[in-house]
């Protein structure tokens, strides 16, 4: 499913118009975005939580030459999904 088509059924199912709809789910899209850019962790109860996680530095291989390379920490967003989304998917 795309985003336009998510607007589309927010329309659809909230009563609004595509404008407001894309509008609403583009500040969801803001907030959530804002936050994790914070370091911060965003929990929709029932759906699930976006956070963010700290990858280790580790020695990996350039794949050409087999030479090592050192490959930095990283921080990267994730989501853990809530026990509702789990239930709902089974």
């Amino acid at each position: 499913m795309t985003k336009s088509q998510i607007v589309e059924e927010l329309a659809e199912r909230a009563d609004l118009t595509k404008r407001a709809a894309e509008d609403a789910l583009n500040g969801l899209l803001e907030v959530v975005t804002g936050e994790l850019a914070k370091g911060n962790k965003v929990t929709l109860t029932g759906f699930g939580t976006f956070l963010v996680r700290t990858r280790a530095a580790r020695m990996g291989r350039n794949p050409q030459t087999g030479d090592p390379i050192h490959i930095p920490e990283q921080v990267t967003p994730a989501f853990r999904a809530g026990s509702a989304l789990k239930d709902a998917v089974k």
